[in-house]
């Protein structure tokens, strides 16, 4: 192996422009460390953001970025005894604490890392890995959604939104999307039983027409606005929403005290448990890894403009980067 990999550098911060390809020194591999050849990556909001400057305080320039792996081990320290040479794995890099996944190689702690489930590939296993994460985080750990409960997620079609339909149906729940009329089958297929168009309808009224003015016990929120406040509107008493978005202007969650609900913020931490989790419900086929669009490592910028154009742009679930090969498959408008 030699010393110098290709990866996709951020040396500012800016717009679709701000990354370039450079060779860059494979990071030395530690005592409880596995370094991987990357197969594929996949872009998340997270990721734009951190380009845009939204977190320029974490994250020193240049810096390598990205949050999605699956590849397969390539060396692994002195006191790793989880894996081998060969293993086929995926993970979530450590968010602000170190190079990230846009590169040939990449080095992890291995309490991170979780082999990769047999049935899909190495594209929609880096797809899986932090939105996986953040779901489970969100539905299971916080909201704790039960058996027979009624969900509203925000953005069905989009990349969280995606694998929160199906999660959310293999728990057993009732699930109501909003997505826009076009993606209206597309998210039944993935499990939603009601769908609202929140391109014409209010989903304040469409929610206590569905649940006969119940309303619905979990309200998971990816799409930010003023979400936090409305949602409170369609909430069963003593509800929860948990939300995956910042908080970009003070709401008033007035309605939320008189519902006695529970308000739940998620900035996903990693780790092996929730990964085998997902692994397992992939592997019985109750979670498949939707991909939208797929782009070399090379047009890691066209990926993002991609991704912040989301639905618009036709885009349904993640924007996969194929890092070992040169495929190009984008959606069609819709």
């Amino acid at each position: 192996m030699t010393n110098t990999m290709k990866a996709i550098v951020l040396s500012k911060f800016g717009g679709f422009d701000a990354f370039e390809m450079l060779d860059v020194t494979v990071p030395v591999v530690g005592p409880r460390q596995v370094r991987v050849r990357v197969h594929a990556t996949a872009i998340n909001p997270l990721d734009y953001q951190i380009r845009r400057g939204d977190y320029a305080d974490y994250v020193p320039l240049p810096a390598i970025i990205g949050h999605d792996v699956s590849g397969v081990v390539e060396e692994k320290g002195a006191y790793v005894s989880e894996f081998d040479i060969g293993d086929e794995v995926y993970y979530t890099p450590k968010i602000f604490g170190g190079p990230g996944s846009y590169a040939e190689q990449h080095v992890a702690d291995v309490e991170l890392v979780a082999r990769k489930p047999r049935n899909i590939s190495h594209l929609e296993a880096a797809s899986l890995t932090l939105v996986g994460g953040t779901v489970w985080e969100a539905l299971v750990s916080r909201a704790q959604l039960a058996v027979h409960e009624t969900i509203l997620i925000h953005g069905g079609a989009g990349g969280v939104g995606t694998v929160a339909i199906q999660l959310a149906k293999s728990m057993g729940a009732r699930v109501i999307t909003t997505a826009r009329r076009s993606n209206h089958k597309f998210v039944r297929s993935l499990g939603a039983d009601e769908v609202i168009d929140h391109t014409a309808d209010d989903y304040v009224s469409a929610v206590a027409e569905l649940t006969r003015g119940q309303g619905v016990n979990v309200v998971f929120d990816t799409i930010g606005g003023d979400t936090l406040t409305r949602s409170a509107l369609a909430l069963a008493d003593a509800g929860r929403v948990v939300s995956i978005v910042d908080i970009a202007q003070p709401q008033n969650l007035i309605e939320a005290w008189g519902k006695n609900a529970a308000y739940h913020f998620v900035f996903t931490r990693q780790n092996r448990g929730k990964l085998d989790a997902l692994t397992n419900l992939v592997e019985r086929g109750l979670i498949k890894p939707v991909i939208g669009a797929v782009l070399p490592l090379a047009r890691v910028g066209e990926a993002h403009e991609l991704l912040e154009g989301g639905s618009a742009r036709g885009l349904r679930g993640k924007a996969a980067i194929d890092v070992v090969g040169q495929t190009v498959e984008l959606p069609t408008p819709r």
